[in-house]
């Protein structure tokens, strides 16, 4: 374990740990990590993460995706409708982050109950770790592209050492949230949610000016062109919320009598009402100007003394989202089995990321690369959702924090050899299920055979969570913990 250990004596399997730190504050290093968060340093309310989630929530890109679906020829109506859909996921990561009060334990933990001791370290490594630093990447690049333009209006040439100094400024801005961690996020989120907010006011005032309310595509979609275009939006959509498997991170310093209720609501709320707002507001902007270059676009529609503030806030709002990206890469490398400290992995977090943006913006197209390979991200990232919300309700939200943190044979999330095979067999199967359903940088068969409709976001969940009800059904420990045993 990377920090402190509650409990008098070291529990099997884990590395002798040193004393209880001083409560969390913003201005100081959080001392935790993976470890459990003992009930004596609970605090906060569940209404407090709903700044948490809105500050990563009005950015950039939920603008691009509002205006990405009108390119695809949806009318203003399809669009909105397909947002608010799409964003009712959000319900998941409201469900999720109810693990993190019940364990005193971040999600890179509390999924050994799902995976076994060894098999989370799989999971963390993939679908924590990996997908986590190459979101990082891309949002990072997103910004310094912002920052670049903001550089040039300010009449500093942006060549190439320009550009590397803008990317570190922002990494390190960034990075500085995530390594003072838990506290200095809750203190942090309200202000910039209130800051951003208020640009975004701005903005949708001047799309409201050239904005065509009564906007219907050209040659409207019909048929199975249609039901692709809406279905593929969806998905488009949901892959936000799915990509948080980690929302227990952010509340599992909460009591653990916190009203599961209230921390479903406020997570979800947190994040759909930005969401849909502000990808509302970029389908609208499509229905005015080219959202193909949202960005140039915009600006062109904008006062003119209004430009560097709205850059600005594409580069304050891509900071709070990697910051909560990089600070739970952080928590998944220590889980993967690293004994070092949360901050130290942080740093380590970011330094990879940056190398990633640096050689994809200057190298080669190698973040081209990484963003493909995410447009089909939600081929694993739906089962890896789907599987945990199933978990969560199969045990009526009850976790045990300390039998999560025994890692040795044995021990009660051991399972076989480390692995808990319902878990594995429910996640393959579902990804198994999406791939054969997906229509994106390839045509599974069955998408092929509906006519490019890509059915892979409900394949891929209802498989894996109905097998793994089915197979974890008569589980000792799920059964005692619906018991409330």
């Amino acid at each position: 374990m990377a920090s402190t250990n509650p409990d008098p004596q070291p529990l099997r399997g884990a590395a002798p740990e040193p004393a209880r730190p001083a409560p969390e504050r913003a201005g100081r290093i959080e001392a935790h990590g993976i470890d459990l968060i003992p009930e004596s340093e609970r605090h906060g309310r569940p209404r407090d993460l709903f700044a948490v989630w809105a500050a990563a929530n009005v950015n950039y890109l939920s603008l691009v995706i509002g205006g990405a679906l009108v390119l695809m020829g949806l009318s203003l109506g399809q669009a909105v409708a397909v947002l608010v859909a799409g964003n009712l996921f959000w319900l998941l990561t409201g469900l999720l982050a109810t693990s993190g009060p019940a364990a005193g334990a971040p999600s890179e933990v509390i999924t050994r109950a799902l995976y076994g001791v060894l098999g989370n370290r799989v999971n963390n490594a993939v679908g924590g770790w990996l997908v986590s630093v190459c979101y990082f990447a891309l949002n990072l690049a997103a910004a310094a592209t912002a920052a670049f333009a903001l550089v040039e209006e300010a009449g500093i040439t942006a060549n190439t050492g320009v550009k590397v100094a803008v990317i570190l400024l922002i990494a390190v801005l960034t990075l500085a949230i995530s390594v003072y961690g838990h506290a200095m996020i809750m203190k942090l989120y309200l202000p910039i949610t209130l800051v951003l907010t208020a640009v975004f006011a701005v903005v949708a005032v001047a799309v409201a000016r050239h904005a065509d309310l009564s906007h219907h595509p050209a040659q409207p979609l019909t048929g199975t062109a249609l039901w692709a275009a809406l279905i593929a939006g969806t998905t488009l959509t949901a892959s936000g919320p799915l990509s948080y498997t980690t929302s227990a991170d952010f509340s599992r310093y909460l009591p653990r009598t916190a009203s599961r209720w209230a921390v479903t609501g406020w997570t979800a709320l947190g994040a759909f009402l930005p969401s849909v707002l502000v990808s509302a507001l970029g389908a609208l902007a499509a229905t005015a100007v080219d959202m193909t270059d949202p960005q140039n676009a915009l600006q062109a529609i904008l006062p003119g003394w209004f430009n560097p503030v709205f850059l600005l806030a594409l580069v304050l709002g891509t900071i709070a989202v990697n910051a909560l990206t990089a600070y739970s890469a952080g928590l998944a490398l220590q889980a993967v089995g690293l004994r070092i400290r949360r901050s130290v992995s942080v740093l380590f977090d970011g330094t990879a990321a940056v190398a990633l943006t640096l050689y994809g913006l200057f190298v080669s197209r190698f973040l081209d690369t990484v963003s493909n390979a995410l447009q089909v991200i939600v081929v694993l990232i739906g089962p890896l959702t789907a599987v945990y919300a199933t978990d969560v309700l199969l045990r009526r939200g009850r976790y045990d924090g300390a039998a999560l943190r025994d890692e040795s044979p044995g021990g009660p999330f051991w399972y076989t050899r480390g692995f808990n095979l319902a878990g594995a067999l429910a996640l393959l199967a579902g990804v198994a299920a999406a791939a054969l359903c997906v229509d994106t940088l390839y045509t599974g068969p069955v998408a092929a055979a509906l006519g490019g409709v890509d059915l892979s976001l409900p394949a891929g969940m209802l498989v894996s969570a109905a097998l793994y009800a089915a197979l974890m059904r008569t589980d000792g420990a799920v059964r005692a913990a619906r018991r409330g045993d």
